[in-house]
């Protein structure tokens, strides 16, 4: 085949969305390799159903593990996979493991890598999807930076050479499902602009007992002292790790209401209808500011600094005097309407990326 797309997470697999309509538009020949690295229902299938995605041509059942396990079982699989299958141009979204692995075994086997969300730092020492994208970046023979400051990031590196800038696939997506949210039913307890959403799932916050203590303590604390419901997603590592710690019990009460991890377009409509979103995913940022929703991140850096430029994104860390000023700014007044989606690429992203891909591969 032409395109062969690796994955193997749950927001690797969100990015496909746009990204295989504009294959399909264009006639690109194209399969799905997914690496196995999210296996349950609520982290993975589900994502396929939603959006309508083609099922993966396979899928090499990698599991969970440590990250030097993950990455190489991967390298061992996706060889044998990306022998058979014979792509032109692999395609690796994101920054996971599974982007690395599918990254670094193509190239290997002499096969072109392109890198979509290229060009992302936040110069987070240690942080495994920093070094993970900086590898891939420079890796890959064609880099796709969703923003202005990204494509600066890859020019700084070296790299203009190899990079353009067609915007944000995930900007393309809000496009692409917006007026399906209304459809979206989430807990009637959630009222409209009355709530937080809130989800944490880096392991710099929840596999440190003390950082995950204070995570438990800010979410308990937001409900009480504002007001207003949370509305937390938990995630099925996070939910581990807060029962084995004996924080679980800290969160139960009537304010906070503990959700299931919830597929794609149920997190933008929580997003879309929350007062605030308290987050340290790098994609709810974004997407918080795509709907016109203010965030607070539970991070001490981010990739998207055009949503903290913008006034829309306040970064915290775990300084709980500081969440709580968030918040509180937040709640009483929103920021300056932007035009958002013009930062990323006003929707065409996807369209520019396989425009791209068609012209590596010869127009064929």
């Amino acid at each position: 085949m032409k395109v062969l797309l690796v994955v193997g997470t749950r927001p690797q697999i969100i990015k496909l969305a746009s990204l295989t309509r504009a294959l399909t538009k264009a006639n690109v020949e194209y399969g799905i390799l997914h690496t196995g690295q999210h296996y349950d229902y609520d982290m993975d299938k589900v994502f396929f159903e939603e959006l309508s995605l083609p099922e993966p041509v396979a899928d090499l059942g990698v599991g969970s593990g440590t990250h030097g396990y993950q990455t190489g079982e991967m390298l061992i699989r996706l060889e044998k996979a990306l022998k058979k299958y014979s792509p032109c141009l692999v395609v690796v979204p994101g920054d996971t493991n599974s982007a690395l692995a599918g990254g670094l075994a193509a190239v290997k086997l002499g096969i072109p890598v392109a890198h979509v969300e290229a060009g992302l730092r936040c110069n987070i020492p240690f942080m495994v999807e920093e070094i993970n994208r900086v590898l891939l970046d420079h890796l890959s023979q064609h880099l796709f930076a969703p923003t202005a400051t990204a494509l600066t990031n890859l020019r700084r590196e070296g790299l203009a050479h190899v990079a353009k800038m067609p915007g944000d696939v995930m900007a393309d997506n809000i496009l692409l499902f917006r007026h399906e949210l209304t459809k979206v039913r989430i807990p009637a307890s959630l009222r409209r602009r009355e709530f937080a959403y809130v989800t944490v799932h880096r392991a710099e916050n929840i596999d440190d007992e003390k950082r995950l203590a204070k995570v438990a303590s800010i979410i308990s604390t937001v409900a009480g002292r504002f007001g207003i419901k949370v509305a937390f997603a938990v995630h099925p590592h996070t939910r581990r790790k807060l029962e084995d710690a004996g924080l679980i019990h800290t969160l139960e009460s009537k304010e906070v209401l503990l959700l299931k991890p919830v597929s794609y377009l149920h997190s933008l409509r929580l997003a879309q209808d929350a007062a605030v979103v308290v987050t340290d995913s790098g994609g709810l940022q974004k997407e918080s500011f795509l709907l016109g929703t203010p965030c607070v991140t539970l991070r001490p850096a981010t990739e998207w600094t055009e949503t903290v430029e913008s006034g829309w994104n306040v970064v915290t860390d775990l300084d709980s005097k500081r969440v709580y000023e968030g918040v509180r700014g937040f709640l009483k007044s929103k920021p300056e309407q932007v035009d958002a989606i013009s930062l990323y690429g006003n929707g065409r992203a996807s369209e520019r990326i396989v425009g791209s891909v068609l012209k590596s591969l010869g127009g064929s």
